[in-house]
């Protein structure tokens, strides 16, 4: 009986059908023949009543459903999760489908109706956004059903609680490892660029066709088959591409709900799949006031679980950066010329200068990309025009902040430091573009 009760809702049009019979309880005072007819009313909603709550209960199992979630999350994208829902009854039913979301998605007016004849099935499906990593617990799934009459409802609750972890984007790694090696990448501004040259790995012996270098003709072989034969070189592979992220507070900073390290560690997991499938080493690390989460460039089958699972648990803190141990540990740890890419953030020059020496010193031995981010909202103020004194200061200011971050870019461009000046958005194919370029033009 306690289940029934927990179970069992009164429906807003039993209600309203109510709140109408009182008002013409009311005015049979004034109009005393009809309040027969009024008592005759009554007394069928009260019959209806019971005949709707009857065909709803004398069937332990009317409704079957199943939540079909996948085994992780993708972190800033869009996850499709799946509901399927069955009437066993022999009648068509209404129903109404709450599922109780992960709190992390703060959103608790989450419901589907809709329409079910006897004996049919339907799936629902709907798309959760995660904007954090870490573990997303799923309660149970709540399916309210009533019939046609609609004067009280039954619900259904399946204990499906289950925790999903979320990782950083894997949809974005998969997808962006696709376009890596189709020729789709130029609708994303990046392209495949293959050039021959003397300093890449030698490939094959071809023949000769207009357009190709004739510094690299191969006379011997030329003689032997009695047609020019050229020398094909390729991009050089197994070299080492470390992502390094800072995880200090100047990374904590949000844009469209996700933390910037949240970017960072999105384009970290693409960058290292893409360099493993051309052949170079991918490791990363990360750093605050000290240097951890550390894994080695390798081009082993299980690096990418091995930076996938690295990536879940790192974090940004409220410290301040140590670019100092940052130089000392990566000078007593990676010994071979590796491709350095440094996410983190300057706001201003002075920033930027307390760090120079270090940058300076660690782009002797390696090839050193700073990746820092362009403020989206301070443009925004930039491009929108004034009318008042305070919006004319606030857009001078708002100009000031943009323009000190070219003078940063320039800054570091003038000692030979790669640099990438990005949108959050737009962090990841900007870095695979730098990471083609740097190939394609054998810097490493």
């Amino acid at each position: 009986m306690k289940r029934f009760y927990k179970n069992f809702f009164l429906r807003q049009r039993l209600f309203f059908i109510l709140a109408g019979l009182v008002i013409a309880f009311v005015i049979s005072f004034f109009f005393t023949r009809w309040l027969d007819y009024i008592i005759f009313a009554f007394y069928c909603l009260i019959g209806l009543t019971i005949i709707d709550t009857l065909s709803l209960y004398l069937n332990k199992s009317g409704v079957i459903a199943l939540r079909a979630v996948p085994d992780k999350l993708s972190n800033s994208d869009d996850n499709p999760v799946q509901i399927k829902v069955t009437n066993q009854y022999t009648f068509p039913v209404h129903i109404r489908v709450i599922d109780e979301l992960p709190i992390q998605f703060q959103k608790r007016d989450f419901e589907i109706k809709g329409f079910l004849k006897n004996g049919n099935s339907t799936d629902y499906t709907y798309t959760v956004r995660p904007v954090d990593r870490g573990e997303y617990y799923y309660g149970g799934l709540n399916i309210h059903v009533h019939t046609i009459l609609g004067l009280v409802s039954r619900r259904y609750v399946f204990n499906q609680e289950v925790m999903i972890p979320c990782y950083p984007s894997f949809l974005q790694m998969r997808k962006y490892e696709l376009m890596a090696f189709s020729n789709r990448l130029i609708d994303f501004g990046m392209k495949k660029i293959r050039r021959i040259g003397h300093t890449m790995e030698f490939e094959q012996i071809k023949e000769y066709v207009n357009g190709d270098d004739v510094r690299n003709i191969n006379w011997k072989a030329s003689a032997k088959r009695s047609q020019l034969m050229v020398n094909q070189y390729q991009d050089e592979k197994a070299q080492p591409v470390y992502s390094v992220i800072d995880k200090g507070r100047v990374m904590k900073m949000p844009f469209e709900g996700l933390k910037l390290v949240d970017y960072a560690l999105n384009a970290t997991l693409v960058i290292s799949n893409i360099a493993l499938k051309k052949g170079d080493k991918a490791g990363m690390f990360s750093f605050s006031n000290k240097v951890d989460n550390q894994v080695m460039a390798q081009k082993k089958a299980s690096q990418m679980n091995l930076i996938l699972e690295t990536l879940y648990n790192l974090d940004t803190d409220f410290k301040e950066s140590d670019f100092s141990r940052l130089y000392i540990d990566i000078k007593r740890s990676i010994t071979q010329r590796s491709l350095l890419l440094l996410y983190t953030n300057f706001e201003t020059l002075d920033a930027l200068y307390r760090q120079l020496p270090y940058l300076q010193a660690i782009a002797k031995n390696h090839l050193l990309v700073v990746i820092f981010f362009e403020n989206t909202e301070l443009r925004e103020l930039t491009d929108k025009e004034a009318t008042t004194t305070q919006e004319i200061f606030d857009k001078t200011i708002a100009q000031k902040f943009a323009y000190e971050k070219k003078l940063i870019v320039n800054e570091l461009n003038k000692f030979g430091i790669q640099t990438i000046l990005t949108e959050p958005q737009h962090l990841t194919i900007n870095t695979i573009n730098k990471y083609l370029e740097i190939k394609a033009r054998g810097l490493l």
